[in-house]
């Protein structure tokens, strides 16, 4: 990792290869999830080269910055923006997020390397697995279960019958349009 960033597939926001320097980074984070709020909590006690801000996945906040993301995968996958518009997911969301941090910056750069990447990668899976299985049973931070449905706080539920679907605030009796769901 330097001092300039590309998304996964090397390149800018503008989609050129032409890398744009780090300034500032934005981490979108699973607010519902307790090891996503734990880590968020985490990244603020440590120093940081690069200023993080930390805002919650899928929140008006996340879509009104970044209209232009697929918000329903940012609450599935780590995303970090740079101020760019470098997009980084998964194992590199990761490594560009120590690569900010004062005492963990020589850490990313031996995970930016190839061997270094699958060591990452199989981090990111294992925090998956483990998200995985707090979502099946019931214990994310925020959601609430009823029988065989799952409801979160945001709005959307899941019914193995039905699949997705969201209630607004306000539209509990039905008569607001469904939206699609996250991911969709």
């Amino acid at each position: 990792m330097n001092a300039t960033g590309t998304n996964a597939t090397g390149t800018n926001a503008t989609g050129t290869n032409t890398p744009a320097p780090v300034h500032r980074l934005t981490v979108l984070y699973d607010a519902e999830c307790s090891l996503c709020a734990f880590l968020r909590d985490w990244l603020l006690r440590q120093p940081q080269l690069v200023p993080l801000e930390l805002v919650p996945a899928g929140s008006e906040e996340a879509r009104r910055r970044f209209p232009g993301l697929d918000h329903g995968a940012t609450l599935d996958e780590i995303t970090v923006i740079g101020d760019a518009g470098q997009v980084y997911r998964g194992p590199a969301a990761w490594v560009v997020t120590l690569w900010a941090l004062r005492e963990h910056r020589p850490l990313a750069h031996r995970l930016s390397t190839p061997s270094g990447a699958r060591l990452a990668r199989g981090a990111v899976l294992a925090a998956a697995k483990w998200r995985g299985a707090q979502w099946n049973r019931g214990q994310r931070g925020g959601a609430r279960w009823g029988g065989r449905v799952y409801r979160r706080a945001d709005g959307w539920s899941y019914d193995p019958a039905l699949g997705w679907t969201y209630t607004a605030p306000g539209c509990a009796d039905g008569t607001c349009a469904p939206r699609r769901a996250p991911g969709r």
